[in-house]
């Protein structure tokens, strides 16, 4: 009953405390989506709502991120000036967000349930976009920004038997950026799929590498040409994180990046509750069979937010085509950066 308590809450929370922020670039920080992207709904769900308590993710995990150490939220958020409550935090600590709110969850499907948590109601990413703006009266703050990632675990969880009916992945990311422009939002950015075929963990029984790389490629394609209508929106700045051809290149040139290991997880379990871990995490990509090491995490972030144009072409290196136009309403020199193929 809790645990249903606690779900529902994720979409009224944003309406019963107002936010006051005072940042210089924007007014706030959003973020809607997965593992990738939560930097502790998950662990304060299993550890203060489960009886007994499951933490997940658990130790040597960071603090409930899927992570060695800090995420992409909370690099991108440093240099924005922004740290997102976290929506758990609020619904269970009473916490009071003053610099935007983390829906992310692990497990998070890209649209309804989780594939983490099959059983738990826990939203999916545009369920937790739809409560976001019902909960707003449908009007969001046009000088915020929002950040969404989402869909890898439609493929590696998928529905068993799967309904050919449901919405695609992409579709689901796409209808929730949508609702966020048709609310007000101006500022978006949107990550797609790594080559999840390529993740350590691909090859496991269940899973086929090759069928997660063409589903890699047809969520990316698809999405971006889902995408292009909005972009037709002249008020709307919507950056399109290319974290696919980003990956391609640390694993094409690891030593450009920092990187020793583009291969193997470092964070192995040897049982449910044993495990080995690498002596040098951050030069790995992966930390474990699915999700990127806190260096590849930084990496991401960087690339998302540079302070020139011009840096970000000179840093990359492996031909953006573009960049995202300057944000409106920043009031320092920084951009955010579209990076693709």
């Amino acid at each position: 009953m809790k645990t249903k308590i606690i779900a529902a809450g994720f979409a009224i929370c944003s309406v019963i405390i107002p936010l006051e922020a005072k940042a210089a670039k924007f007014s706030s920080f959003y973020v809607f989506g997965d593992s990738l992207a939560d930097t502790g709904n998950i662990l304060n769900l299993t550890s203060q709502v489960l009886q007994p308590p499951r933490p997940t993710p658990p130790p040597p995990y960071f603090q409930g991120r899927f992570a060695n150490d800090l995420i992409w939220v909370d690099y991108l958020g440093d240099k924005l000036g922004l740290k997102p409550t976290l929506v758990t935090d609020i619904l269970l600590n009473n916490a009071i967000p003053t610099q935007g709110i983390n829906f992310a969850i692990g497990g998070a499907n890209s649209g309804f349930g989780n594939g983490l948590v099959p059983n738990a109601p826990l939203p999916g990413v545009l369920e937790q976009v739809q409560g976001f703006v019902q909960g707003n009266g449908n009007i969001v703050d046009p000088n915020a920004l929002y950040a969404l990632s989402g869909g890898g675990n439609d493929y590696l969880f998928p529905q068993i038997p799967s309904d050919p009916n449901q919405p695609k992945p992409y579709t689901n990311i796409f209808q929730s950026v949508n609702s966020l422009v048709t609310a007000g939002a101006k500022n978006i950015v949107v990550f797609n799929l790594t080559d999840l075929g390529v993740l350590p963990g691909a090859s496991i029984p269940g899973r086929n590498a090759d069928e997660l790389t063409g589903a890699s490629k047809d969520f990316n394609s698809n999405l971006a040409k889902d995408l292009a209508i909005i972009r037709q929106n002249p008020n709307v700045n919507l950056t399109e994180v290319n974290v696919y051809s980003l990956v391609n290149s640390w694993r094409k040139s690891p030593e450009k990046f920092g990187f020793t290991n583009v291969t193997d997880a470092c964070l192995q379990f040897t049982s449910p509750t044993t495990y080995i871990t690498c002596d040098n995490p951050d030069e790995y990509l992966y930390w474990d069979d699915v999700h990127p090491s806190s260096k590849a995490h930084k990496l991401i972030a960087d690339a998302v937010f540079v302070p020139e144009p011009s840096v970000t072409m000179g840093m990359l290196g492996f031909g953006a085509l573009g960049i995202a136009g300057k944000l409106k309403r920043q009031r320092k020199k920084s951009v955010l950066t579209a990076i693709v193929k």
